[in-house]
């Protein structure tokens, strides 16, 4: 509450500590005759009765609800402005602002949970999107040895966003891929023809649902699928051979576009 007992005669600074606000705004606040101390000193200092007191509280009241300097000129100084009908729709601005706070409260906890787990579903939607396969702590093991990596921070981004129709949309375009390397092997594509070049440039595409994949990191995983017992058997229980076969058409596809495979690294 006003003390109107000793407000006559403040200065600048004492109305400053009162109300919480800067001296620079009290300043501007005069500068534009918002708000003008009545009074004043023989050396000109600025001194606040305990009316323009009550009127800055009430500025400060408008200016913390959100109202602009205008909008709170024209409510202090002219009768005609319907001054409940402003405030109405003041909260409605105020309740959108929280609405749109909350979503993005809300995006930010998926945001924080995906950068902790890696992938936002329970562990029955991952038995059902990603198969019988799919290990529910592969996400934490991952996060404990990439977790400090860019790579790992675009996943959880793009994670974040997704839910299960989304990752099941992922894992679709994977069981396609693998679907057509495993018939391209049987056909008889070989390594640097343009049916081999294509499923190398799909297979990026894809990995992109991850994060970006360039031509090295792609040499670097071809090798991974190769070399790793649990990548190799995934790829060969599709086709005998198809972890051999699929990292050779990525080294051709890698040297057709000036990439060395004996020396790519991750990037």
């Amino acid at each position: 509450m006003l003390d109107a007992a000793d407000a006559d005669g403040l200065t600048v600074g004492q109305v400053s500590t009162r109300l919480g606000v800067t001296v620079r705004a009290l300043h501007h606040w005069d500068e534009i005759g918002l708000a003008r101390p009545s009074l004043r000193t023989a050396a000109g200092y600025r001194l606040y009765t305990a009316g323009d007191l009550e009127r800055l509280h009430r500025i400060v009241v408008y200016r913390e609800i959100g109202l602009g300097l205008d909008r709170i000129r024209a409510i202090l100084d002219d009768s005609t402005v319907d001054v409940p009908g402003a405030l109405r729709a003041q909260r409605a601005q105020v309740t959108e602002r929280i609405d749109r706070l909350k979503q993005l409260g809300a995006g930010l906890d998926r945001m924080i949970e995906a950068h902790e787990r890696g992938l936002l579903l329970t562990v029955e939607q991952q038995a059902a999107i990603l198969g019988p396969e799919w290990n529910p702590d592969w996400p934490a093991q991952a996060r404990q040895r990439y977790g400090v990596t860019t790579q790992w921070l675009q996943y959880a981004e793009r994670s974040a966003s997704r839910g299960a129709e989304e990752w099941q949309a992922v894992a679709d375009a994977v069981a396609g891929l693998e679907r057509a390397l495993g018939d391209a092997m049987d056909a008889g594509v070989t390594p640097g023809s343009p049916e081999a070049n294509r499923l190398v440039e799909w297979h990026r595409e894809i990995f992109a649902s991850y994060f970006p994949l360039t031509r090295q990191m792609q040499v670097c995983l071809g090798r991974m699928f190769e070399a790793d017992p649990g990548f190799a058997a995934h790829y060969d229980d599709i086709r005998v051979g198809l972890a051999s076969w699929f990292r050779q058409i990525i080294d051709v596809s890698a040297r057709a576009n000036g990439i060395d495979p004996d020396t790519a690294t991750w990037e």
